[in-house]
């Protein structure tokens, strides 16, 4: 479980293909502390188990559901990625509950400054959008965001200065594929109702 929170921006250094898959490895310094083989890291938002650590780096294994669900495949090396060490008990929930289980991907569609701010539309599918509604949270490269306008094909999210100085996503091109987590509520509500309504009739 993790908060939407980024602890800091790594350096992708190398994505390889191994006997079971894959192995990506993040140069990075804050999220190494207190950090063992078997943990878990969000990488992009994506949960990752670490395989493996340095004095200034890790690398954790990644799956072909991995590799088709997020965008963690078109990596280069010296891309920065979003990194956060999964939530302590003892921790502030600064965001909302992120799992980790990125359900797919969207594209920047637009940048847009306001003051000091920044405006950003994702394109998204139906079947992501569906689960997103206004001032409601979406988690975009492991980011706690709250949505401000959805579209029939997009959402709308604003950017305050610090978070733009910690994150990746002003620094990416339009039309660069983002990693989306719905709020898991919205999933969980949906499956209940439809349930009830199947034993109703």
């Amino acid at each position: 479980m993790f908060t939407g929170i980024i602890e800091e921006v790594g350096i992708m250094e190398s994505l390889s293909e191994v006997a079971c898959g894959w192995s990506l490895t993040v140069k990075a310094q804050i999220v190494l502390e207190g950090t063992r083989p078997g943990h878990s890291l969000a990488v992009n938002g994506a949960c990752l188990t670490v395989t493996a650590l340095g004095a200034d780096r890790f690398t954790v294994g990644l799956s072909p559901e991995t590799l088709r669900r997020t965008n963690l495949g078109a990596l280069r090396p010296g891309d920065g990625v979003n990194l956060e060490r999964s939530l302590a008990t003892n921790g502030r929930i600064g965001g909302h509950f992120v799992q980790g289980h990125v359900d797919g991907t969207g594209e920047v569609r637009a940048f847009q400054p306001e003051g000091d701010s920044l405006w950003v539309t994702v394109g998204a599918a139906p079947e992501l959008l569906r689960y997103i509604v206004p001032k409601g949270y979406v988690a975009v490269d492991g980011v706690s965001l709250t949505v401000v306008d959805v579209f029939p094909d997009a959402f709308t999210f604003m950017l305050v200065a610090y978070t733009q100085q910690h994150i990746t996503l002003p620094r990416k091109p339009a039309d660069s594929r983002v990693n989306l987590e719905v709020d898991i509520l919205g999933k969980y509500v949906e499956k209940f109702v439809g349930e009830v309504n199947y034993a109703a009739r």
